[in-house]
């Protein structure tokens, strides 16, 4: 590869072209005595086992301590700062809340003054509606009234006359009636006029047959 890039000189391409390349770019020849990522490990280093340094078994207790130490710190400021972000925005929610509530309860006020002052209104028309409809009621019930006692005179005075009728009728036919006073001559008035009820009549009920009288 650095072959293929030496034969890629500064001769090779025109200024322009290095001008357009930014400050690293694989066209880029490597510096002197660094490899690429791409080359293998030196012959001299490639059996090396790379360990890693001794640590100090009290060093590290204590390293670990302190970290665990500092997390514990790190996640109580996080808390408390997450809290009093909290905090701070219920705070503001609340505030937001009451001044909502505020205009909220101005305007139900209002509503409420307003829905009062047409339930007033609609009272008083339905007041005078029903007034008005118990005033007609009580003029049609006297007027029924009346008119059912005029009906029942009317029919009284029709009663009494069929009555009267009665009476003059009956009192017409008393005077044929046999009393104690007129049952003399009644008696002679029959038998100076005998009457003859047996007899026979035809289908037009004309007298066929009449006997004699003894």
């Amino acid at each position: 590869m650095l072959a293929a890039l030496r034969c890629c000189g500064p001769r090779s391409f025109p200024a322009a072209f290095y001008e357009a390349i930014p400050a690293w770019s694989p066209w880029l020849v490597p510096s002197r005595g660094r490899k690429s990522r791409y080359d293998p490990p030196a012959k001299s280093k490639a059996s090396r086992l790379k360990v890693p340094p001794p640590v100090d078994p009290a060093e590290l207790y204590v390293v670990t301590e302190r970290y665990r130490q500092h997390r514990l710190v790190l996640s109580a400021l996080r808390a408390l700062l997450l809290g009093s972000s909290i905090f701070r925005s219920e705070v503001v929610q609340r505030k937001r809340e009451a001044q909502r509530d505020a205009e909220d309860s101005a305007a139900l006020s209002e509503e409420h003054r307003l829905l009062m002052a047409w339930n007033d209104a609609e009272n008083a028309r339905q007041r005078a509606r029903r007034e008005e409809r118990i005033r007609k009621e009580e003029e049609e019930r006297k007027m029924q009234k009346l008119q059912a006692a005029e009906n029942k005179a009317k029919l009284m005075e029709a009663f009494l006359k069929e009555k009267e009728k009665e009476v003059l009728q009956l009192q017409e036919e008393a005077k044929t009636f046999i009393t104690p006073e007129n049952l003399e001559a009644r008696i002679e008035e029959c038998l100076d006029n005998p009457r003859n009820y047996n007899f026979a009549i035809d289908k037009e009920g004309r007298i066929v047959k009449r006997t004699a009288l003894s």
